[in-house]
């Protein structure tokens, strides 16, 4: 009777220990979920801001927290399992990919719009048009003078984002066919920043989301694909159809299959209501 006694006493003990855990912090299930981080690209830091503030104003309660860094720095975040969403202006490269399974990491890809990456100068700047091997000779630094684009004759000065920007990865596999860039190319922050530049520097040029080339401060040039066609400024319409050559895919990851909240602001993202805030920040939406 007294080794019962003492095997009662033991097992009440230890439903009270669970119990006593069970009501410690409580997990969130991906259901309960109140809160989101968004981490990732420069370029899509005020379409992620502006989505994240329009669903926060008609889900009270929730928070969705956006930071830049660059794709890069998003998609370290998503592997390392510090971010919820990471926002990129480039798909995932091999070599993440091959990480993300050796974490056993499962990345699911939604684009939530496009966006034209221009090619921007100083508006007093008279070139209007270059083509796409004009552009990679200038930011290669085989062109180091304006009269060797078809300009007045003076110095080009290069401006690049640095090297864990996305839009810095597109532009040099996309635009330089994966060569370098010049050693002299002066590495900016942000696109805010390049731009800010090129609006004082009449002999820069430099690249960065359309969106931000909007305003008046630089000059977005028209860009042929080669010698013989035709050139196409960084417009809406010919971006989604790509007949502007510089168009990409702006993307969202995230780890599996989302329930809960992250799924509803997925899907909001790519609602008429977010698509419509895709197009008012300056980015192309997936339909016309």
């Amino acid at each position: 009777m007294k080794s019962l006694t003492h095997g009662l006493i033991g097992l009440a003990l230890a439903v009270v220990l669970v119990l006593g855990f069970g009501c410690g912090k409580k997990v969130e299930t991906p259901a309960e979920k109140t809160s989101i981080d968004i981490k990732g690209s420069d370029t899509m830091v005020n379409l992620m801001s502006a989505l994240a503030e329009s669903y926060m104003k008609s889900h009270p309660g929730k928070n969705i927290a956006v930071t830049g860094g660059g794709s890069g720095t998003g998609v370290a975040a998503l592997l390392n399992g510090t971010t919820d969403i990471c926002a990129s202006s480039r798909s995932l490269q091999d070599k993440e990919r091959d990480l993300a399974k050796q974490k056993q990491i499962t990345p699911q890809e939604l684009v939530i719009g496009m966006d034209g990456l221009a090619v921007m100068v100083n508006p007093q700047n008279p070139i209007d048009t270059l083509t796409m091997d004009q552009i990679k000779q200038i930011f290669v630094g085989q062109a180091t003078d304006w009269s060797q684009v078809g300009g007045k004759s003076g110095p080009i000065v290069v401006h690049s984002r640095e090297s864990n920007s996305g839009t810095y990865v597109y532009f040099k596999e996309h635009v330089l066919q994966k060569a370098d860039f010049t050693p002299q190319a002066r590495l900016m922050t942000s696109t805010a920043s390049l731009v800010q530049e090129l609006a004082t520097n009449v002999a820069g040029i430099g690249y960065g989301g359309e969106a931000y080339g909007k305003g008046g401060n630089v000059k977005m040039l028209y860009v042929k694909k080669d010698a013989n066609s035709p050139a196409y400024p960084p417009r809406e319409d010919l971006v989604r159809s790509q007949q502007y050559p510089i168009a990409r895919p702006l993307f969202l990851y995230v780890n599996g299959q989302q329930s809960g909240l992250i799924s509803d602001f997925l899907n909001f993202c790519t609602s008429p209501e977010g698509q419509k805030i895709v197009r008012e920040v300056g980015y192309v939406p997936m339909k016309g």
